[in-house]
């Protein structure tokens, strides 16, 4: 099988979950005509780096409205709450936090000169399907805490 054989069609079933919870009008996906992204402004060997995921501290959130958390980035969890979030079980899983979180992966980049120093936060940002508080809400919030912290980096993983 190539490539193209393999991918899991996000878009398409994020409709149809859409479609078939009975929504007046299919899932927007957010896009723009200028990437909202800047260049580095030092190496990767003196940057400081963040993560920002989807995953949650725990499962406290289950039942409630979902809220951006702050995450201890030096001293995480062994692992992420993931149980009531969308992502393709049959494609994954999440039993390695590697994946949505990946401290070691880092660490070891810092060891070997690649990267500068982690920040001292994470980020788990809600999955609200809203374009409109991710933008006005948790994105402005992430990227204060960034500026206050000397962040030069965000890893943006969702699951």
């Amino acid at each position: 099988m190539n490539a193209v054989q393999n991918f899991v069609p996000y878009i398409d079933r994020s409709r149809e979950y859409y479609e078939a919870q009975g929504y007046d009008k299919p899932y927007r996906w957010a896009h723009y005509d200028d990437i909202p992204f800047t260049a580095l402004k030092k190496p990767l060997a003196e940057s400081r780096v963040t993560v920002v995921t989807t995953a949650m501290p725990d499962d406290t959130y289950r039942g409630q409205q979902r809220r951006l958390a702050f995450g201890d980035l030096r001293n995480p969890p062994e692992a992420l709450y993931t149980g009531e979030l969308a992502w393709d079980q049959e494609a994954t899983h999440t039993n390695d936090r590697e994946s949505y979180l990946p401290i070691r992966l880092l660490n070891a980049a810092i060891d070997q000169g690649r990267l500068g120093s982690l920040a001292e936060h994470f980020y788990s940002v809600p999955t609200l399907y809203s374009v409109r508080h991710t933008l006005e809400s948790d994105a402005p919030a992430i990227v204060n805490d960034c500026r206050e912290n000397d962040v030069d980096i965000a890893l943006l993983i969702p699951l």
